[in-house]
């Protein structure tokens, strides 16, 4: 447990002062403005799936299967997000959009590159093999185990 004396040591080792630190502190415990970050991750998060229908539209004009057109569509956005988050271009969209930008399949895409390409300097197998699913495995572990109790008590009652 960390005291009061250690974290003064501590703020004078890395040259601040007790003042700022707390305003530090202060400034970053501040609460958003949901009253605008709401809005804007409704927006920018219903532009992507627009984005995604337009795209499935122009597919479908090639007279794809519905299937087909739904992979194809996976598929295209997960390329534009990856293609977007390696020169950091999602991460300045996902800034202003927040859950709007993680909630649709691109966000999915962006947690699986983004540490692939912050680790890439560390290695085929330390550095992209192991932090690759950093921040996505999480969301693969209880998915995976939600959709089972899902499925198992859509089957009980079925």
């Amino acid at each position: 447990m960390e005291t009061t004396a250690s974290r003064s040591g501590y703020n004078q080792r890395i040259g601040i002062s007790k003042a700022q630190y707390s305003e530090m502190c202060k400034k970053a415990s501040d609460g958003t403005k949901w009253w605008l970050t709401i809005p804007k991750a409704f927006i920018i998060g219903g532009a992507i799936c627009a984005f995604g229908q337009v795209i499935f539209d122009i597919y479908s004009s090639f007279g794809l299967s519905d299937d087909i057109t739904a992979s194809c569509v996976s598929l295209t956005l997960i390329f534009i997000s990856v293609l977007l988050t390696g020169p950091g271009l999602y991460e300045k969209i996902a800034k202003h959009a927040g859950a709007g930008t993680l909630v649709p399949i691109t966000g999915f895409a962006n947690s699986v590159a983004a540490p692939a390409l912050e680790f890439k300097t560390e290695g085929m197998v330390t550095g992209i093999g192991a932090k690759i699913f950093v921040i996505c495995g999480p969301v693969i572990l209880y998915g995976t185990l939600a959709s089972i109790i899902y499925g198992a008590i859509y089957y009980a009652l079925n």
